[in-house]
Order: structure tokens, then sequence, then C-alpha cells
């Protein structure tokens, strides 16, 4: 393989590593609302 098809595949790999950890954050900050919001409504149903 050469040197430069090498670099191409090596730079894609840092950008879908980039955008894995994005979604992943997204993911993780929306279940924390989720949660928050399912705690909130459930404590005023209780009240």
């Amino acid at each position: 393989m050469s040197k430069k098809n090498q670099a191409k595949r090596d730079a894609y790999a840092k950008k879908q590593e980039a955008k894995g950890k994005n979604l992943i954050m997204w993911i993780i900050g929306v279940l924390i609302a989720l949660g928050l919001i399912f705690a909130i409504t459930t404590s005023l149903s209780l009240a």
C-alpha cells in the first residue's frame, strides 16, 4: 500500500473516531435530559 493511500486512510479513521465520540456524547446528553424530565414529571404527578 502506498504511503499516500495509508495517510488518507489514517486521516479518515481519525475523522470517524471524532464523529463517533461526538455522537456518543450527544446520546449521553439526551439520555440524561430525558431522565431529568422523567424525574420531574413523576415527582410533580405524585405531589
